[in-house]
């Protein structure tokens, strides 16, 4: 794919976590927003050159993407740890059935 065919993608999975967070799903919303930010990290790494595989674990993609783009100062630290904790809900609204409802609006 190509960083704007990623970017079109990001922007789809945004407009989903919105509908879902208007609906009362904060489990669906957390990861429709977190697959946005992962999708949209995929398009930066790949503008950049750099290796955006989709075979990369997701931590290794958020690793890449702070090398490449936060560390650098490309994108604001905020933006980092926003990506980090989006991981952190995802996961927390995939697997455990943790109530997440109070921290959605983190990243949506």
């Amino acid at each position: 794919m190509t960083p704007d065919e990623m970017l079109a993608k990001a922007r789809r999975a945004l407009a989903s976590a919105e509908v879902l967070a208007e609906r009362d799903d904060p489990e669906g919303a957390c990861n429709r927003a977190y697959y946005a930010m992962f999708d949209a990290a995929r398009a930066g790494l790949l503008s950049l050159g750099a290796d955006a595989r989709p075979g990369k674990s997701h931590s290794g993609l958020i690793t890449a993407f702070s090398l490449h783009w936060v560390k650098p100062g490309r994108v604001p630290l905020a933006l980092g740890k926003a990506f980090n904790r989006a991981a952190d809900l995802r996961l927390l609204a995939d697997y455990t059935g943790s109530p997440i409802d109070e921290r959605i609006t983190v990243i949506v």
